[in-house]
């Protein structure tokens, strides 16, 4: 009798069951569907808050790239226009003040002309973003200005930039030309320090300024 037990398959299979009778209960427990459902809730969950964060980046940058685009697309032809409004102001400077003076109606309507034509072309520039670098009267920056020579000028501060060769344009955060310019030299730095001194009264001076 207990070798025929030993044999048969369903009553081996039945025996297994009356000795782990908690086998089933742990498989169920593994199994949850409520479990489940709740993991991949989860994490569908936090694939469409990345899908959100991923999609508002590429806005923002597809935004940005949209207004760069707007803004400096025309740079390079701004930057041949202004070498067109260079030749006009060059063509003005040249004509002496005797000319000018002693030119007649045609002469004078032609020198009117290239005024309007060279101030139209500036205004349109600035319509379009255009805008002049502040050169003269400022501190030289190697960004905005290039320096061509020094002047020899004990008035102002070393670096000031004191004479403008050719004016300097930018196109919103980008430079176009550098202003070219002369800068000075010779001036007063700017103040140092007092250094520490033992004397009290020294001492007591820098305290004040402190």
């Amino acid at each position: 009798m207990t070798s025929e037990n030993k044999s048969d398959p369903d009553a081996q299979s039945a025996a297994n069951d009356m000795e782990n009778p908690g086998d089933e209960a742990a498989v169920t427990q593994e199994i949850d569907p409520v479990e489940a459902l709740v993991a991949e809730n989860a994490d569908l969950k936090d694939r469409i808050l990345r899908t959100i964060a991923e999609m508002e980046n590429l806005r923002k940058r597809t935004e940005r790239e949209v207004s760069d685009s707007r803004t400096y697309a025309i740079a390079n032809f701004a930057r041949d226009m202004l070498t067109a409004t260079d030749s006009l102001s060059r063509a003005l400077m040249m004509l002496p003040a005797e000319a000018r003076e002693n030119a007649n109606e045609a002469m004078t309507s032609l020198i009117e002309g290239i005024e309007m034509t060279e101030r139209e072309m500036q205004r349109l520039l600035q319509k379009n973003g255009v805008r002049p670098i502040l050169a003269e009267g400022e501190k030289f920056d190697p960004h905005q200005h290039q320096a061509m020579f020094e002047v020899p000028n004990a008035q102002v501060p070393d670096g000031t930039v004191v004479q403008v060769v050719q004016a300097g344009f930018a196109i919103g955060d980008r430079i176009l030309r550098p202003a070219m310019v002369g800068v000075a030299k010779g001036g007063n730095k700017a103040a140092a320090k007092p250094a520490a001194s033992s004397d009290s009264k020294d001492d007591t001076h820098i305290d004040k300024q402190a």
